[in-house]
């Protein structure tokens, strides 16, 4: 299999797992890597997806399978949501938010701008959802934008999928008896990316800045970088506590422990490639090394495989 073959179908199972980490099996060799494009892909699978709801404290859940995962708040207020899934899954998400409470749809947070955390904006809109995000978010959402590492071109979202409400450093949210804080990272997976802290239930959605158990993506194209990524995971370290609940957006739901883990990893990945990289390795050579190979057998075989993850860091050191 040549390398520019295999890159290409682990970026096909990273986006399709997003949507469908459970389901994935289902699907034949030909379904996988059919050739309508990764995002296209991810999109028409999303109506497979399993979606499973797990409860938090504070009468905070978390639903998961339906894209990034998703944080619910109800209450008299309405819902709120945290990030939107895939519009595909839509009948699923909704059923999910029914088995919580009958409360309505009335607000949501995008965590950042990626397809697979805002494409269910525009129906949540429909359905009575105030939609707020980091000002970036908007923009990116508002305009034609490349993910070169998803060989994509996003063309302008429909008006109803835009937030409405926005902002650029932090935002207080009194929602349902709650205080929400919500804090902007420096650029780290994007330009976009913002946290979400339900502060009385202590619980910290830190979206695609963490990824357990698995390699993350990093989006040069919209501000993302390595250095960016261990930025983030050290500011999320130094806010989180014993007990704290850590959402991430792809993956279990962690604690600070998977966090220290996690900036291990991308610490220590990237002093081995950015090494390699200065003797004059190439990228193909640096794989062959295995630099990931301590956490490959766990972290290895989910949304990315380590020569993306390991092409990610090479791109910025």
């Amino acid at each position: 299999m040549s390398t520019k073959l295999a890159s290409s179908i682990s970026r096909r199972r990273f986006l399709i797992s997003t949507s469908m980490a459970a389901t994935v099996g289902l699907l034949a060799p030909c379904d996988l890597f059919a050739d309508d494009g990764l995002v296209q892909t991810a999109r028409k699978t999303a109506a497979a997806a399993t979606i499973t709801v797990q409860k938090l404290r504070g009468n905070v859940s978390v639903l998961m399978g339906a894209g990034g995962n998703i944080a619910i708040l109800p209450g008299r207020e309405g819902k709120l949501l945290v990030d939107a899934g895939f519009a595909g899954a839509r009948p699923k998400i909704a059923d999910a938010l029914g088995s919580i409470s009958s409360d309505p749809i009335k607000h949501l947070i995008n965590t950042h701008w990626h397809f697979d955390h805002t494409d269910g904006n525009e129906w949540l809109h429909s359905a009575g959802a105030v939609i707020l995000a980091h000002a970036n978010t908007r923009k990116h959402l508002s305009s034609t934008t490349r993910v070169e590492g998803w060989n994509f071109t996003f063309p302008p979202s429909a008006p109803g999928a835009i937030p409405t409400e926005v902002f650029e450093d932090e935002r207080t949210v009194q929602l349902n008896g709650t205080t929400i804080a919500l804090k902007h990272y420096f650029p780290a997976h994007t330009d976009s990316d913002i946290s979400v802290h339900f502060t009385d239930a202590d619980i910290l959605h830190v979206a695609d800045t963490f990824w357990n158990g698995y390699y993350p993506f990093i989006d040069y194209s919209t501000g993302g970088s390595i250095d960016g990524m261990i930025r983030a995971t050290e500011v999320n370290l130094a806010n989180v506590t014993d007990k704290m609940i850590v959402i991430p957006g792809h993956g279990a739901v962690g604690d600070k422990s998977q966090l220290a883990f996690y900036l291990d990893l991308l610490v220590g990945t990237r002093q081995r490639v950015a090494a390699l990289k200065k003797q004059g390795k190439s990228l193909d050579e640096i794989v062959a090394a295995k630099p990931t190979a301590a956490t490959d057998a766990k972290w290895g075989n989910g949304f990315r495989s380590p020569r993306d993850f390991i092409g990610d860091i090479f791109q910025g050191v």
